[in-house]
């Protein structure tokens, strides 16, 4: 028999593929509209200049729009590195961008290497960038080594906490072991911590190769889709990358907690027509990329330069393989979609709510399933929270509960009903009619994400202060329906003012976690870390960021309620179920029914929790600045105690299991912002 793929390589699987029965590689890249590609293969000695160079013959190396070639291991032995040079029509009125100048990363790289002289700056100019450009690690590294690890799943008890990987361990306070600060196992090293707080799952902001050299500490501007951060790693090496990521998620598994990836498929690193050409608009622009109608100009529907042509197959199986290349060989439990609206526009920039392809295509795929979709369900060009995302299984961050807990604990007006929309698992935007069947888990509830001010700041400033970041204040959300307690900015201010903002982060913290729905919180928000009013911190790879560990210390207390509202929220499965609260829940006022007047600030209800063979729980919530009295609607009040009172001093303001105060009144009288919780004995 004559393989013929023995000698002209096999278009499947693209990227770079070690065939362990010829001891070959195997390259595959797509193009479309390319004239000529070469595959260039550098030495750890030199980056700067090919070992060795093979140009494809498009007679034999080429099926439909595939380049593909293999080359034995011997006949490239000092191969550790590669890239391409790809010639197309020079036709910018026609959206091409090629440049047979340029060296250009695989989109389905596994690794990721920077030279000592990459530069994003050459990479955006119409000359050659050789010596300076993102290359490709060539690996024969075997797949797996999964033996024994097992995927955690969490129902009623999924606790999210979002985290950066750098920020998270950066600093020197945060008792991690000197190299691993600011890495994957900087991450493992805070198992420990995790656990003791409740948490049990992880949403990692993106932790996929970025461009080092681009500015954006969050992360959101991939570079690549298959390989880990670089700079993640404790040797800031690529391969050790894919190692240490591995290590961190079978030791988050050991210890019962999922891994979520916070992951951007909507544009890159590239930005706009004046950004670098490190790989995808240089190998095949018009396939990866939205384009204005001129063609010449990048549709911004991301709002960072350039839009993911998420209508085109080929860009769809790119995001399908990754997923699977992060679920297969890297074992992370689930995805966070940014902006996953963008997934809803065709090729020529069109909103299709009917069947998305790529939503669609997910939702078919047997290597997917059982995976946790979450979408942030809008882009900077359209809105679609719940019913109107076409995902219908997916959950969604759900920003209408952020902005309406927000303002009822801010003091706003006319908030009761919509606080009862949240409480009850907003149902509005996910209705378990006949039609749509949703649940009330799919939505996830925030107050603080890592977009906004962290839970301090919520209480500590009126206004954002991002001057740190270069852009004159003008950058970040002016609408953050925050509060400082009467008093800006964290320096100086009073004791009654400090005290009260503590009782405002535990208001946020209760009524987080009595909410049916899936519960996220931001790490740091545990121990009131701040950001100095930073609303959009994007930029800023420093002591603004890196969580300040010297506050969990001085803030104790409010640790304290997270760890003990957590507990609360798992050991009563009735707050957290599959479905609405329905019959089981009985909603009240101070002293009878709920007012849902303008003016009203006061909400209490009766979850009975006989249906999950749960205790009931009575809550009393007094958003106004004076104190109310508040009469028991339910039962006798010896058969009440009290367990939350976040008016009290600590340690009062949460009891202690088996230490509830019993109740010998019918009324109660809430200090000002106050939530009280009781439970029936």
């Amino acid at each position: 028999m004559h393989d013929w793929f023995a000698f002209e390589g096999s278009p499947s699987p693209l990227g770079v593929t070690w065939v362990e029965d010829e001891a070959a590689y195997n390259f595959a890249l797509y193009s479309r509209h390319a004239t000529a590609v070469a595959l260039m293969l550098y030495s750890e000695i030199d980056l700067s200049m090919p070992t060795y160079e093979h140009r494809l013959d498009p007679l034999a190396n080429k099926s439909g729009r595939i380049w593909h070639c293999r080359l034995p291991k011997r006949a490239i032995p000092d191969a550790r590195y590669y890239g391409y040079q790809v010639a197309g029509p020079k036709a910018p009125e026609e959206g091409h961008r090629f440049d047979p100048r340029k060296v250009l990363l695989d989109p389905y790289a596994r690794c990721v290497c920077f030279p000592t002289r990459f530069s994003r700056a050459v990479a955006s100019q119409p000359c050659s960038n050789a010596g300076r450009a993102a290359l490709g690690l060539i690996a024969s590294e075997p797949r797996g080594g999964w033996t024994g690890d097992e995927f955690p799943v969490h129902t009623s008890d999924l606790v999210i906490c979002e985290l950066h990987v750098r920020g998270f361990t950066r600093r020197a306070n945060s008792g991690v072991t000197p190299a691993n600060r600011g890495t994957f196992l900087g991450v493992v090293e805070k198992i420990p911590y995790l656990k003791e707080l409740g948490v049990t799952a992880v949403e990692l902001m993106p932790i996929m190769q970025q461009d080092p050299q681009e500015g954006s500490y969050w992360g959101y501007m991939p570079l690549n889709f298959f390989s880990p951060h670089h700079e993640y790693a404790s040797a800031g090496k690529p391969f050790d990358a894919l190692k240490e990521f591995r290590m961190m998620v079978r030791a988050l598994h050991a210890a019962g907690i999922e891994v979520l990836l916070d992951v951007v498929y909507n544009h890159t690193a590239e930005g706009n027509e004046g950004g670098p050409a490190y790989s995808y608009r240089a190998i095949d622009n018009t396939t990866y990329y939205l384009l204005e109608p001129d063609r010449r100009r990048y549709r911004n529907d991301s709002g960072t330069g350039n839009t993911l042509n998420c209508g085109n197959p080929c860009v769809r199986k790119m995001i399908l393989d990754s997923m699977r290349f992060w679920r297969e060989e890297m074992h992370v439990d689930g995805f966070r979609f940014d902006l996953a609206s963008i997934f809803t526009r065709s090729e020529d920039g069109s909103i299709d709510l009917a069947d998305p392809p790529v939503i669609a295509e997910i939702g078919a795929s047997p290597e997917l399933e059982n995976l946790r979709l979450i979408a942030e369900a809008w882009d900077p060009a359209t809105y679609q929270l719940g019913r109107s995302f076409p995902g219908i299984s997916w959950l969604q961050w759900n920003g209408q509960f952020r902005d309406d807990v927000r303002a009822f604990v801010r003091g706003d007006a006319g908030m009761v009903p919509k606080l009862m929309s949240r409480l009850y698992g907003s149902c509005d935007l996910f209705p378990d009619d006949l039609e749509n069947a949703y649940r009330p888990y799919q939505s996830v509830n925030f107050v603080t994400c890592h977009d906004g001010f962290c839970l301090n700041d919520l209480v500590s400033y009126d206004r954002k202060h991002n001057e740190a970041n270069g852009h004159g204040n003008a950058d970040g959300t002016d609408c953050n329906l925050s509060w400082n307690c009467g008093w800006e900015g964290d320096g100086d201010a009073p004791p009654s003012v400090l005290a009260l903002r503590k009782q405002q982060v535990k208001n946020f913290c209760t009524l987080l976690f009595l909410s049916n729905g899936t519960p996220m919180f931001c790490a740091g928000d545990e121990f009131m870390n701040t950001q100095r009013g930073n609303n959009n911190p994007y930029n800023q790879d420093n002591a603004i960021t890196w969580l300040n560990w010297d506050l969990l210390e001085r803030n104790q207390d409010v640790f304290r309620f997270f760890k003990q509202m957590i507990a609360f929220r798992k050991a009563h499965p009735s707050l957290s179920r599959s479905r609405f609260w329905r019959d089981d829940v009985r909603w009240y006022g101070a002293t009878g029914k709920p007012d849902l007047s303008p003016d009203s600030r006061c909400l209490a209800f009766f979850l009975a929790g006989a249906a999950l063979k749960d205790a009931d729980i009575y809550v009393m919530i007094n958003g106004a600045s004076m104190p109310l009295t508040f009469v028991l609607q339910q039962g006798r009040p010896i058969e009440w105690s009290r367990v939350i009172d976040t008016g009290l001093p600590p340690p009062e303001d949460f009891c202690d299991p088996g230490r509830e105060v019993n109740q010998n009144s019918s009324e109660y009288v809430l200090n000002p912002r106050s939530v009280v919780v009781l439970l029936r004995k």
